[in-house]
């Protein structure tokens, strides 16, 4: 009986450890990117072919990106993209393709983020002193006044 149990305890917890691969974003389709011609195809003939694009873009050259990625999920790790493709189609000012692209998850580049933040206006007050802060009749209320925390008496002082 202890090794049914045993074996049972075993099977749940690597049924949890089991990855989750996910497919999001523009569903491939060969046939239609191979039907694709340059200077002949337009905006409304692409979007017919492969619907709407992931990304248009906001700057520069007039481009509809078709964006697709597998992920690969642990338990509650987070997710760890597995591969990325691209499909870049740039369009002409008479709105005619002129040139489509592929890329991958290794053309991509990695961006670091600023870390540090700014910081605010007053002084960090606990949960319990900002609860007695904003309860009203309660002594302490309203006793702390707000200063510029330049140090200055700001105008008119």
């Amino acid at each position: 009986m202890n090794k049914l149990v045993l074996f049972v305890a075993a099977s749940v917890a690597l049924a949890g450890c089991t990855p989750v691969i996910s497919s999001r974003g523009f569903i491939e389709n060969s046939d239609a990117e191979a039907g694709i011609a340059a200077g002949v195809d337009t905006k409304t003939t692409i979007e017919t072919k492969l619907g709407d694009p992931s990304v248009q873009a906001a700057f520069g050259t007039d481009a509809w990106y078709y964006i697709s990625q597998i992920e690969r999920q642990v338990a509650f790790f987070d997710a760890t993209i597995e591969s990325r493709h691209i499909l870049a189609i740039y369009f002409d000012k008479e709105g005619k393709v002129s040139d489509m692209k592929h890329y991958s998850l290794e053309d991509g580049n990695v961006v670091a983020f600023e870390s540090r933040t700014t910081p605010t206006r007053g002084r960090e007050m606990t949960f319990l002193q900002q609860l007695f802060n904003a309860t009203p009749g309660m002594p302490g209320a309203n006793q702390q006044q707000e200063q510029n925390p330049g140090g200055g008496g700001g105008p008119g002082h």
